[in-house]
């Protein structure tokens, strides 16, 4: 039996390819398999980012990064969409493969922003969490560039550097903000 077949009780035990029928296999076994669950992945972290955003923009004394995270959440609504269409482009159904990477980063996110101090401190807490997964998503997204052009798929490879790009300029922005943040977080301390 090869990689992607299984038994079929109901055919006498002969071999039948699991893709086909509709079954899940546990095994990644080509690089569009390894594809399609790095974007199911990212479809899932997409959707979560979408839950935390509200909650970080609440905690935000800054209204710059208030402003930010609201900003940032119109845009990973967008990048949800983008990833729909890329879905469709591909023709795979639109499913989400639960993502341990962006919970853990969520999730440490989280337990930063509650030991911080509230204000600049908080701020700065944001930012580094916000960061870490920004980072998280430039290295999925640049990773599935890299594979959707290897399989052949200009036009989701198209897509996909857009969502990068956006990526890039949140970072960007959220370094921008660090500067003045940590510098209000250095003189409260003080």
């Amino acid at each position: 039996m090869s990689k992607g077949e299984v038994k079929d009780p109901q055919n006498d035990g002969r071999v039948k390819n699991a893709k086909k029928y509709g079954e899940m296999s546990n095994e990644l076994s080509s690089l569009e398999d390894l594809f399609q669950h790095l974007l199911q992945d990212m479809y899932y972290a997409e959707h979560q980012i979408t839950k935390t955003l509200p909650k970080m923009a609440k905690k935000a004394s800054s209204s710059d990064l208030k402003k930010g995270f609201e900003t940032h959440l119109e845009e990973t609504n967008d990048q949800i969409k983008k990833l729909e269409k890329v879905f469709e482009i591909l023709g795979y159904d639109k499913e989400k493969e639960k993502c341990e990477a962006i919970e853990g980063l969520l999730e440490e996110g989280d337990e930063l922003i509650e030991e911080s101090k509230e204000g600049a401190v908080r701020d700065a807490a944001l930012i580094a969490a916000a960061q870490k997964v920004e980072h998280y998503e430039i290295a999925s997204y640049g990773t599935l560039c890299a594979m959707a052009n290897e399989l052949d798929q200009p036009e989701a490879a198209k897509i996909l550097h857009e969502i990068l790009e956006q990526e890039k300029e949140t970072d960007e922005k959220l370094i921008k903000l660090s500067y003045t943040t940590n510098e209000k977080a250095e003189k409260r301390a003080a």
